[in-house]
């Protein structure tokens, strides 16, 4: 999803605007990628971010909001809209089409970004992998690919998503690219901890 993806991302992810502060990612080596049923984000990609939070709400909880893709705006302000391109249960191979806004930057224009998701890898309960493009006017994400994974923990649910970006547009600034990446994924996590936790057990 690229949002935040954002595709996937993200992209992605869900989107790409976001209250939330990105904390500056350490320079000291990073853990391993997050993988779902043994892949991962693009080795590649030149941006990354990753994050993880505790989520205290049920597990069925947490998965419902984030399975149930065509829902997404009703939990997820920057989620304008989102349509589900097949009507099965979310599995492998599944599409969703949905757009968020992106900020102006100083190379790139205000724009909506066009995201089309296809699930690549799904664990009930565990883990989520998606990918594909990002299109808006002046502004293009040749792939995303978003990853989430699911652990039970003592407190509640640890919940870690990492995305990464290609594409000759946005590597022209990785930077840029990963702090607005950075942004849309910290508000994403941020939106479903509220959602989860304010549907209580």
């Amino acid at each position: 999803m690229i949002r935040t993806a954002l595709i996937a991302l993200p992209l992605a992810v869900a989107g790409l605007l976001g209250a939330t502060a990105v904390p500056a990612q350490a320079a000291t080596p990073q853990p391993a990628p997050l993988t779902c049923q043994g892949q991962g984000v693009d080795p590649a990609a030149k941006i990354r971010y990753r994050t993880e939070a505790v989520i205290e709400a049920p597990l069925s909880t947490i998965w419902k909001l984030q399975t149930k893709v065509e829902r997404w705006s009703a939990w997820q302000a920057p989620v304008t809209s989102i349509r589900r391109l097949d009507h099965r249960p979310l599995r492998k191979g599944s599409q969703f089409r949905w757009t968020t806004p992106a900020p102006a930057t100083p190379s790139t224009p205000a724009t909506t970004l066009s995201i089309t998701s296809t699930v690549q890898q799904l664990r009930h309960q565990s883990c989520l992998r998606w990918t594909g493009p990002a299109v808006g006017e002046g502004l293009r994400i040749d792939n995303g690919t978003h990853v989430w994974n699911f652990t039970k923990v003592r407190d509640g649910v640890l919940v870690r998503t990492e995305e990464t970006w290609t594409g000759a547009q946005v590597e022209a600034d990785p930077a840029l690219a990963t702090q607005m990446l950075g942004y849309g994924l910290e508000a994403w996590l941020a939106d479903l901890k509220k959602a989860a936790e304010s549907r209580g057990c």
